[in-house]
Parts: C-alpha cells; sequence; structure tokens
C-alpha cells in the first residue's frame, strides 16, 4: 500500500495495486486512476514502481531505467510498458530478465492484444471503425499528441480500432484496441475522431466531466500475451465502480 508524500495524514492518497495473475516470470496488475507508474524527476506522489520495490524487492534491477536529461536516473523494475497516470487497468511487469525481453519482443512485434474501454462525448456515428493517423507532438501544446498537419517533428505510425459498446444522449461508450502503442495514442485518436475522452484534462480541456467521472473515462480492461513456455495468457481487469455507474448513467 502506497501513501502520497509530503501530506498531511488526512489528505494523503492510498494506492493498493491488485495482482490479477502472476507466476515466476511475470506479474500482472491491476492500476488504480491517479496511480503514475514510475517517476518523473519532477514530483515526490508515489509510484507503481515504489510499489513493486516493496513488494517485489528482487525485481530492483530488472529492465531498463530512465536517464532525464539532468543526469537523473530514474528507475522502472520490471516496466515493459506503461499507461497514463490518469487510466486505470492491466499492467504487465516482468520479474525476470528474461521475461523482460520476452516480453518487450512481444511489444515490438504487435502481438500482444490490448483492450480499452471508454466514454467519449457525443455519439460515434458509425458501429465500428480503424483510426490510421500518424502521431506526432503537437505545435501548440507540449504535453498533447496530434495528426501531422497540427504537429512537429517526427511523426510514428498509430493505428486503433473502435467498436460502439452504446449510445447515450451525450457520450458513448466504445471498445478499443490499439494496434500500436504510442504515447497518448487513444487519446489523441479520439480527438482525430471528433469525439474526445471524457474528462480528458489535456485533450477536452474546454469540456465538462460528465456522467459523473471525475477522472479520464479510460480503462485497460484486457490484455493478451505468451508467457515462456509460450502459452497464450489472457487476464481481464473488471470495469471499476465508476465504470460501472456511467454506463447506468448512460442509459437513463
Amino acid at each position: 500500500m502506497l501513501k502520497g508524500k509530503g501530506t498531511s495524514v488526512s489528505k494523503k492518497k492510498v494506492f493498493n495495486p491488485k495482482v490479477l495473475w502472476e507466476d515466476d516470470s511475470i506479474l500482472v496488475i491491476d492500476k488504480p486512476s491517479g496511480l503514475m507508474v514510475h517517476g518523473d524527476g519532477k514530483n515526490t506522489d508515489p509510484t507503481l514502481s515504489d510499489w513493486i520495490l516493496e513488494k517485489y524487492p528482487n525485481i530492483k534491477n530488472v529492465g531498463e531505467s530512465l536517464m532525464l536529461s539532468d543526469g537523473k536516473e530514474i528507475i522502472r523494475p520490471g516496466i515493459v510498458h506503461r499507461t497514463d497516470r490518469a487510466t486505470s487497468g492491466i499492467l504487465l511487469i516482468a520479474k525476470t530478465e528474461k521475461s523482460h525481453a520476452h516480453l518487450k519482443k512481444q511489444f515490438q512485434d504487435r502481438v500482444i492484444k490490448k483492450e480499452y474501454n471508454a466514454f467519449v462525448y457525443g455519439k460515434v456515428r458509425e458501429d465500428f471503425g480503424t483510426i490510421n493517423a500518424p502521431l506526432g507532438r503537437s505545435k501548440g501544446d507540449f504535453r498533447q499528441y496530434t495528426t501531422p498537419q497540427r504537429a512537429r517533428g517526427e511523426m510514428r505510425e498509430a493505428i486503433t480500432y473502435y467498436e460502439v459498446i452504446k449510445r447515450g444522449q451525450e457520450a458513448t461508450h466504445l471498445k478499443l484496441q490499439p494496434k500500436t502503442g504510442r504515447t497518448h495514442q487513444i487519446r489523441a485518436h479520439m480527438v482525430h475522431l471528433g469525439h474526445p475522452i471524457v474528462c480528458d484534462k489535456v485533450y477536452a480541456i474546454n469540456r465538462p466531466c460528465i456522467l459523473d467521472f471525475k477522472r479520464l473515462a479510460l480503462h485497460a480492461h484486457k490484455l493478451t500475451f505468451k508467457d515462456l513456455k509460450g502459452k497464450e495468457v489472457t487476464i481481464e481487469s473488471p470495469l471499476p465502480a465508476d465504470f460501472k455507474k456511467s454506463i447506468k448513467l448512460l442509459a437513463e
């Protein structure tokens, strides 16, 4: 269990990631919304990396650390991929160097299947579709990634499949499957589609949070990978309470 640092006892934020699946080489956890995967060198908030070091100290030297421009090293024990701080759901962690290389190659070869649930503003017209739009850093906001017309620097291929689960009066519940794994890919692609994710405080700044969401309405729901023996493993993270509540509100 992790608590925020440098705050009063009454205001401490407590995070307790849940283990969804585990063997001798790989760990799959359910990351709560609000928990950073690893530090950024700027703040002292608790991170998933802190939790890993506390619960699995033997993983400390597994994987690759991140070197910041100021020379500071950020430890990323067992981390092979990440999700945004506000996103909840499934995350893979390697417990050994062998499993780290094994999982990393699967991500590079795009054989790991990822499925997200999201609520987006407005009614998505098509029942399903493919967004094939390269992404780069935004010219206007350094926090954002966007398509070529408004981007600068290197553009990287980005592909996302989507399917409508249910439409409401002011929002649509979607299933999303990113084929590539670019930073902010789903969030930027939903903007490109004309339907930003509900309560996205970077990409939908001037829109009110609806359906009682207090955070980004994006959840990493399902993930399929191969273990070290080559067996395909599919893990599912249950929809969190705010998603279940929003499903009911969408139907009203």
